[in-house]
């Protein structure tokens, strides 16, 4: 079954991590081995043959640079044109995947069917088929102005999440609040205009609702899960999940173990000892499900090698290759082949065929 994924920092393993993607990950973490500038180091489990092993034909793949101002103490670039540099670095990484025939850019609906035929047809070796991806920005601090944005768009970016982690330039993000300022509120109009998805992933409260008053485009979540489940401000409550679900939007669910089971502690819990695996996905699953009274608002974004490796995956995943068996634990729990279909590719296909025929 062809899998999508709606959220993988490919371009920023690349570049920042160093990482050869066209490698499988065992020689990745091979050369990783003996390196501590990480915590990951020698754990990937993410790389373009593993993506293919999986049947994972379609992602949609960012471009991530934070400004951080002098009292911000997290890791970013000192001005939004550096931070605009290493967004540019990072999509010549992919038109170089491109150029190799390891990946290809979907950007609207013609490029989407032909890819999709591509990966069904049986006739061609799943080794030859390139990667489709669809360009996202995660977090738009690297938009210098909102002039910037269309030009972003000429170079084929789809999907935009106005925020990360702490404060950003346009909008709030994760551990951090307050309402989106006049910047943001710009941003907001333009990608409206451009027909830009708003990924609403990492906007803090005061901004998630915000955005979703004053945005009248196509919204996605492509990384997230239910507070319900782990009482974090980086999930979304029940509201608004059902917020979400009013949108029309899709709700990618992500492996990250803290966001998975509650009481993760950093550098000392473990996937084994927090009972981590992949059954717990299924329950944030089942939670949108629930809410929604249907299986049409969720699917998959990993988020895998998001700045962290085995150590912080499901006990029983080697590889992102193992989100096939995510079929059979969706199976088990009761739900229909179709359900499990919609879940895995076909709510987010269905959505970008919505958003690129205009409905």
């Amino acid at each position: 079954m062809l899998l999508v994924d709606a959220h993988l920092d490919l371009s920023m393993n690349a570049l920042e991590w160093n990482r050869d993607l066209r490698l499988p990950v065992s020689l990745i973490n091979e050369r990783e081995r003996g390196l501590y500038d990480k915590p990951d180091r020698a754990k990937a489990v993410v790389s373009l043959p593993e993506l293919r092993k999986g049947n994972i034909g379609l992602v949609v793949a960012t471009q991530i640079a934070r400004y951080v101002a002098p009292e911000n103490h997290l890791p970013g670039w000192h001005s939004p044109e550096q931070a605009w540099a290493q967004t540019q670095g990072q999509l010549a990484w992919y038109k170089a995947m491109e150029e190799a025939g390891e990946m290809v850019q979907i950007t609207d609906l013609s490029s989407l069917n032909k890819h999709l035929d591509l990966w069904n047809n049986s006739e061609i070796d799943r080794e030859r088929k390139p990667i489709g991806y669809i360009l996202s920005l995660e977090g738009a601090d690297s938009i210098v102005s909102v002039e910037y944005l269309e030009r972003a768009w000429n170079y084929g970016l789809r999907a935009l999440g106005p925020a990360h982690y702490g404060p950003g330039r346009y909008a709030n993000g994760t551990d951090s609040s307050g309402r989106m300022n006049k910047e943001g509120l710009s941003l907001l109009r333009e990608m409206e205009r451009l027909n830009i998805i708003l990924d609403v992933t990492h906007l803090c409260d005061d901004a998630f609702w915000q955005a979703l008053d004053h945005f009248n485009g196509a919204v996605w979540a492509s990384h997230s899960n239910c507070r319900r489940l782990v009482n974090h401000n980086r999930q979304f409550s029940d509201e608004q999940i059902r917020a979400l679900i009013t949108r029309n939007a899709v709700i990618g669910v992500a492996l990250d173990a803290w966001m998975m089971v509650p009481h993760w502690i950093r550098g000392e819990s473990t996937p084994h000892s927090t009972h981590c695996n992949l059954e717990v996905i299924i329950n944030h699953i089942d939670h949108i499900c629930q809410i929604a009274g249907n299986t049409l608002h969720v699917g998959i974004g990993s988020d895998l090698d998001g700045a962290f490796g085995r150590e912080q995956c499901p006990s029983d995943l080697e590889t992102i290759a193992d989100l096939q068996s995510l079929g059979g634990l969706l199976s088990k729990r009761g739900y229909s082949d179709a359900d499990v279909e919609r879940m895995l590719s076909g709510n987010w296909l269905g959505f970008l065929k919505r958003v690129w025929m205009g409905l």
